[in-house]
């Protein structure tokens, strides 16, 4: 994608994909035809429990083909695709119905893995990114406390050193997945005495020793992929620190640029795809005669297509081999909004339907259902209720237009009351 300089000095954004990014293409509708069955529809067509059981099966079939963790370079494990190569393979994948990778690789690969591969030891590098690529070790993410949420310096769960190992005492919340994990990338305060942001340290601690607790929480969905995590002596090595001791609020934005930007180019595809379906509810349904319906559905298109433009803007940044930096927060920002309207929009169109909703439940609890799915109440209902999380997880809404204003936008601070010293009160 080329920038074009016109005559009347505007810049004309060429979006034609290269002739190599469709060599590419052909390869991955290859791959797809000889490894999913001849009348395969897509995963939206298999029942909750059946598409758990393909997408591991799947997942298996990427990692032997070299195909996850797209943008790894080949030296830790990756095919080292360009950021053109992985939309491609995004879209012939949502095409074919068929996920990019497992349910804990947004954990594993994209946050935590590019972070190590970003700030970790070479050490780091050769034990946890082989064992992340084969499925072997499952991630969570431990940043959230009870009273340190959106005002994340404030955590308290304390972290020290007993010789050459650290020894973690405190409680985490909001952890996803957070029960099938067997590794936690945990915040912990290492230094009381410093300055909020400057005594934290990124650790990678086990789950699987008697130290570590994990309770679920009841989602508004009805599901528990949402847990408390209590530490009570729990250890870890000392050269499972990421970055620097007391450097680890630096760590902690490079991962949070990575699970908020670095699908800024691919998730508008599943978006698309989805929008999709609900033009074909609202003609089903006999909805789409309705103005108003068709002036919410026009808006909701206008905005995937927005959003496929900021995708396509992002890609510049991946190519000139930049991590993501706080305009990560335009993409997360926009499509947790947006989420929230469209399947709004879903509901309303489903009208009263959508108080007793049936047919088959979306498996999982984040962004769309799976390519394919049928156009089921409950799948729309159940959607609708989980997009109420995506404006929370992963920084508030109210917090990522703080980061735009103040970082990309340059407009002056607010009174915070994240600043100054750390203050242990405020953590009971």
């Amino acid at each position: 994608m080329r920038g074009i300089a016109r005559p009347d000095n505007f810049l004309c954004m060429d979006i034609s994909y290269p002739v190599e990014a469709e060599h590419f293409r052909a390869r991955i509708r290859s791959f797809l035809s000889e490894n999913l069955p001849p009348e395969w529809q897509g995963t939206g067509t298999l029942s909750t429990d059946e598409v758990h059981e393909f997408v591991e099966k799947w997942r298996q079939v990427l990692y032997a083909n070299n195909l996850l963790a797209l943008s790894w370079p080949k030296q830790y494990g990756g095919p080292g695709l360009s950021a053109m190569e992985q939309v491609v393979l995004v879209e012939e994948f949502t095409r074919a119905g068929v996920p990019t990778g497992g349910p804990n690789d947004a954990f594993g690969i994209q946050m935590v893995g590019n972070t190590i591969i970003h700030w970790g030891t070479e050490e780091q590098k050769a034990y946890f990114l082989p064992r992340i690529l084969s499925g072997e070790d499952r991630w969570c993410q431990g940043y959230s406390e009870p009273n340190a949420g959106s005002d994340l310096g404030n955590l308290g769960c304390r972290a020290v050193l007993d010789g050459d190992e650290w020894v973690i005492n405190g409680q985490k919340i909001w952890t996803s997945a957070g029960h099938l994990a067997n590794w936690i990338f945990v915040l912990t305060r290492t230094d009381p005495s410093a300055p909020k942001h400057k005594g934290i340290t990124f650790l990678l601690v086990p789950m699987d020793q008697a130290g570590v607790e994990v309770r679920p929480i009841k989602m508004i969905s009805g599901e528990s992929e949402f847990n408390e995590v209590f530490f009570t002596d729990a250890r870890t090595s000392l050269k499972n620190v990421v970055g620097q001791v007391g450097g680890g609020w630096s760590v902690a934005m490079t991962l949070l640029g990575f699970e908020r930007g670095e699908a800024a180019a691919v998730v508008p595809i599943r978006f698309k795809g989805e929008l999709d379906r609900l033009f074909e509810l609202a003609k089903q349904s006999g909805a789409a005669d309705d103005p108003n319906i068709r002036q919410r559905l026009a808006w909701c298109y206008s905005k995937v297509e927005i959003m496929r433009y900021l995708g396509y803007r992002s890609l510049t940044s991946f190519v000139s081999g930049k991590s993501p930096g706080p305009e990560a927060s335009i993409s997360k920002l926009y499509w947790s909004e947006y989420h929230k309207r469209v399947t709004e929009l879903g509901v309303d169109i489903l009208g009263a339907a959508s108080l007793v909703p049936v047919g088959r439940k979306p498996s999982s609890a984040f962004q769309t259902d799976d390519p394919g799915a049928p156009n089921t109440s409950l799948s729309w209902v159940d959607t609708f209720l989980n997009a109420r999380a995506g404006t929370i997880y992963a920084g508030t809404s109210e917090i990522q237009k703080n980061i735009l204003g103040e970082l990309v936008l340059g407009l002056p601070k607010e009174t915070r009351s994240d600043s100054g010293p750390w203050n242990e009160q405020q953590t009971r």
